[in-house]
């Protein structure tokens, strides 16, 4: 498998009782970002949108379209399991700048849950998201793919003479 396929569709081998608590946290994290945070920024996009931070100088407007793309829309990839680990890099990468950036001086009570989704997403991208997932689907078309590729005609020699 080439490495982009790899890096989007790869899913490594767990115990089964690893496949389902790594889909647990899968979903549980897509689930709960998705409804707590993602949805009422969609829904409150015009009002967000006047308030929202820049945190690196973009806007906060384009700071938030960020945001919603990572919470709402890398979410729902997240959810099911497709193209889990490239889903998981803006939403880490929202969660690193919440943690870090946004809150940096506040109450560590204000940001826990940041940097419990950021631990999250690190650990779902190092295990991948597990057999119950699109991500799985698709890794075995392509296995069966290529073990139905025809094989290399090898009646010719190496130097290419033919009869």
């Amino acid at each position: 498998m080439n490495d982009f396929k790899r890096l989007l569709f790869y899913v490594p081998r767990h115990s089964a009782a690893g496949d389902a608590a790594i889909t647990l946290l899968r979903i549980a994290l897509g689930l709960t970002m998705f409804l707590a945070h993602g949805i009422p920024k969609v829904s409150n996009y015009l009002m967000l949108s006047a308030v929202f931070p820049d945190p690196y100088g973009i806007s906060g407007t384009l700071s938030l379209m960020l945001v919603i793309f990572a919470e709402f829309f890398c979410s729902l990839l997240l959810i099911v399991g497709l193209m889990t680990r490239v889903a998981l890099i803006p939403l880490t990468f929202t969660m690193f700048t919440a943690f870090f950036v946004v809150h940096k001086a506040d109450p560590f009570a204000q940001k826990e849950l940041a940097l419990i989704y950021l631990v999250g997403f690190i650990v779902l991208f190092i295990t991948g998201p597990g057999r119950i997932s699109i991500d799985e689907i698709v890794q075995q078309a392509l296995k069966e793919k290529n073990n139905q590729k025809p094989q290399p005609n090898n009646q010719n020699s190496a130097h290419g003479d033919q009869d």
